[in-house]
């Protein structure tokens, strides 16, 4: 316990839980947006993978960093599109579809990576983003180090978090994308095409999942290879239903999870060989699963949540 303790209590334990929870954010805001407007996105596994592998891809081939997780954000786009073209204008099964584009992302990821490096046995490095230290405020002592000594994309996700919550909340474009979900009929009365507002939901919320994606090529580490969104873009989607489909709430199921991961990694080198390293590569996810069972009881979902909409409908 104590032992415990005194990993939750160190500089290394909370900057590394900014850097874990750094991609969830960008998925779980992309996948809430999505939801908001009344479309279930189960295609961001393989848009987080496919972000990953086209901004790394970008990079390797001698683009700039930035324009890199601008090109993963456009591919997201892409196949947000695709899944908008099939469940909103189409009117097609949402869970059907999402996991289409899951496999389909996830392997054309692989295709491409092996066609354009046939030769590669490991993967290539790049030189990815470095810890920017925020002037002045990175030496306030333990805030400073966690807080303001993080890559630029870990501070680009954490102010996304008030960016999405005032989109959502304070505009007029927020408030037709939340009646989208909710009442599009009454959206539909007000002049507004619930179509295109559904499927530029969508597609925005699927460029911010790709940049999710991109984060872990070339925020975390510096090369891509297959399997390493290890059900992220599955996570986010439970993160969405843990926070009641709100910013605020989901910042702090995601802070939660990606605790208990950076734990899970200390905690197997402070017992040894005592307990299996598997019961600690589980703990994060079970106590997530029994987080989100309570709170999803209480959790008011968007009523037109999975409900296809047509020009004309009357409920």
């Amino acid at each position: 316990m104590w032992e415990i303790l005194e990993i939750v209590t160190t500089v290394g334990f909370w900057a590394a839980t900014l850097r874990i929870v750094s991609p969830l954010i960008f998925g779980t805001l992309g996948e809430l947006i999505c939801e908001r407007a009344g479309v279930l996105n189960l295609g961001i596994e393989g848009i987080m993978t496919i972000g990953a592998m086209a901004g790394w891809m970008w990079v390797y081939q001698g683009g700039d960093l930035w324009t890199g997780v601008l090109f993963a954000a456009l591919v997201g786009a892409i196949f947000g599109a695709l899944h908008a073209l099939f469940t909103v204008t189409f009117g097609l099964s949402q869970h059907v579809t999402g996991i289409g584009v899951t496999l389909l992302a996830t392997a054309l990821s692989s295709y491409l990576f092996r066609m354009l490096l046939p030769l590669a046995t490991t993967p290539p490095k790049i030189e990815p983003f470095q810890i920017y230290k925020v002037p002045l405020l990175s030496e306030i002592p333990f805030l400073g180090p966690v807080l303001f000594s993080q890559t630029p994309l870990t501070y680009l996700a954490l102010l996304l978090v008030p960016t999405v919550w005032y989109l959502l909340y304070r505009t007029p474009i927020g408030l037709a994308v939340r009646m989208a979900g909710e009442n599009p009929v009454a959206v539909e009365a007000q002049g507004i095409d619930v179509l295109a507002v559904r499927f530029g939901a969508v597609v925005f919320g699927s460029a911010l999942m790709a940049i999710g994606g991109a984060f872990l090529t070339m925020s975390a580490f510096d090369a891509f290879y297959f399997g390493m969104i290890n059900g992220r873009g599955w996570i986010c989607v439970a993160l969405v239903i843990f926070a009641s489909w709100r910013p605020g709430k989901a910042l702090i199921g995601a802070l939660l999870f990606a605790g208990l991961d950076a734990l899970q990694v200390r905690a197997q080198q402070a017992a040894g060989a005592f307990i299996p390293y598997q019961v600690f590569l589980a703990l994060p996810y079970l106590l997530s699963i029994a987080a989100m069972v309570v709170m999803s009881r209480r959790a008011a979902y968007p009523k037109a949540l999975l409900v296809p909409f047509r020009r004309g409908d009357r409920i």
